[in-house]
């Protein structure tokens, strides 16, 4: 479970603090960044894979510090 950051936090970090992203937004945008990060793990990439923690967290943190974003189609 993930305690920091919330969902709150993430929620207001993808959307607007007027217009807020829905929860549906926050999984789907934060289980591509996971996925991409779990890839990166396998070919080498930026993130070093015995760092201990999980893809999801990663995906997470960055969403709450405003490195992730999404567009509306």
């Amino acid at each position: 479970m993930i305690n920091e950051p919330t969902v709150d936090e993430m929620t207001r970090k993808l959307g607007t603090e007027e217009d807020p992203a829905s929860a549906y937004v926050l999984c789907v945008v934060a289980s591509k960044r996971a996925r991409q990060i779990a890839e990166q793990e396998q070919s080498g990439g930026i993130y070093a894979p015995d760092d201990g923690e999980k893809e999801i967290v990663k995906a997470c943190k960055e969403i709450a510090e405003g490195k992730i974003g999404y567009t509306k189609d």
